[in-house]
């Protein structure tokens, strides 16, 4: 038998109830609450714990005028500099990239403050997470401080990693 290591890079995506007009604003949702239940119950607890973010994208509204957006806080070169930056300290930081620790390294390299421990221990307690979930917390919060070019994994580095956890909370 041979054992060959893997990544798997990929997104996946869903609507957030049967319609697909949950919470777009336009009140054509009439799910109830149990049929949005059963129907992201579908989705399994340990298929969930192997996304590290998830994130709810609202739907936008049309643009005809095909304006660029006015209020665009950074370029895509501004972020692409940050995301190599990122990358870049956590090469010589720990040889690999965060999505690559395993094991004890997690927390060697992203152990938060004391506050942020805390906040963690409460969100696991709350909503039920695995060790699993908590490990990718923990690397997301950990990447996050890269990005800020932060030392250290701060209470709001692990609040915002929290944040993308959405489908934890059924």
């Amino acid at each position: 038998m041979f054992s060959l290591p893997s990544v798997l890079y990929g997104k996946k995506a869903t609507q957030g109830c049967p319609c697909g007009h949950l919470g777009d604003g336009s009140n054509r949702c009439h799910c109830t609450l149990d049929r949005i239940t059963r129907y992201r119950n579908r989705i399994s607890g340990p298929l969930i714990d192997r996304i590290d973010m998830h994130v709810e994208v609202p739907r936008q509204p049309l643009q005809l005028d095909h304006q660029a957006p006015q209020n665009r806080e950074e370029s895509s070169e501004t972020i692409r500099r940050r995301v190599i930056t990122a990358r870049d300290i956590q090469l010589q930081r720990q040889g690999r990239t965060n999505q690559a620790l395993q094991g004890l390294d997690i927390v060697k390299f992203a152990r938060p403050n004391k506050e942020g421990n805390a906040l963690l221990h409460r969100a696991i307690e709350k909503l039920g997470l695995s060790m699993r979930a908590y490990h990718r917390i923990l690397k997301v919060a950990r990447t996050i401080a890269d990005l800020e070019t932060s030392p250290k994994v701060e209470t709001a580095h692990i609040s915002e990693a929290i944040g993308y956890r959405r489908l934890d909370r059924r």
